[in-house]
């Protein structure tokens, strides 16, 4: 460095002369509201909270009732596809842990078979079909 001369200021990219000038959101877009990821909560799902697991798998089900989802079918015969959810009348309502089994987050149990699970399953969206209508959330199929 030459005599006489002073070292340079940190400015954070604005010079100091026109920081006065900008407020603080001046330079700042408004931002959009992030999309939801998530599938807007039906009357259906939400009616699952609080409710006794219809699945049942055999040494998975762990009864809690405050896990309790709508377990949504995985086949494509009920309108399961890539990035696609099957309705919600093709779902039951399960226990965290009988949910991670059926969505392949967790082993089945020794001698469950595939068949036998979704023979469960079947059985679990009929049960949790009465309780829809008890509730008024489905009507009769008559």
């Amino acid at each position: 460095m030459k005599p006489g001369t002073k070292p340079l200021k940190r400015t954070g990219f604005v010079n100091s002369s026109s920081r006065a000038d900008l407020s603080k959101g001046a330079l700042e877009k408004p931002r959009k509201p992030l999309k939801s990821r998530r599938p807007p909560q039906t009357k259906i799902r939400a009616a699952a909270r609080g409710q006794e697991c219809t699945l049942l798998f055999p040494r998975v089900c762990n009864g809690r009732t405050d896990t309790t989802v709508l377990c949504h079918s995985n086949q494509l015969q009920d309108g399961k596809g890539m990035g696609l959810k099957a309705p919600d009348t093709r779902g039951a309502f399960g226990c965290c842990a009988c949910h991670d089994v059926l969505d392949g987050r967790a082993p089945r149990p020794d001698g469950f078979t595939y068949e036998q699970m979704i023979s469960q399953f079947d059985q679990a969206v009929a049960a949790t079909h009465a309780v829809l209508r008890r509730m008024g959330l489905l009507k009769d199929d008559k």
